[in-house]
């Protein structure tokens, strides 16, 4: 699997987690930091093939 593929599957759970308790701000926040931290390394990838 590559590894953006990974991040994307981490920052998913991560925001649910969020969304399901108490310290969901934070959790979703890093979710999202992750999120689009792996987009930006899948486009970069794509870019260089």
């Amino acid at each position: 699997m590559p590894a953006w593929l990974i991040l994307i599957l981490v920052g998913v759970v991560l925001v649910i987690l969020g969304i399901a308790t108490d310290i969901g701000q934070f959790l979703i926040w890093i979710g999202v930091i992750v999120l689009v931290v792996s987009l930006i390394l899948g486009l970069v990838g794509r870019s260089r093939t």
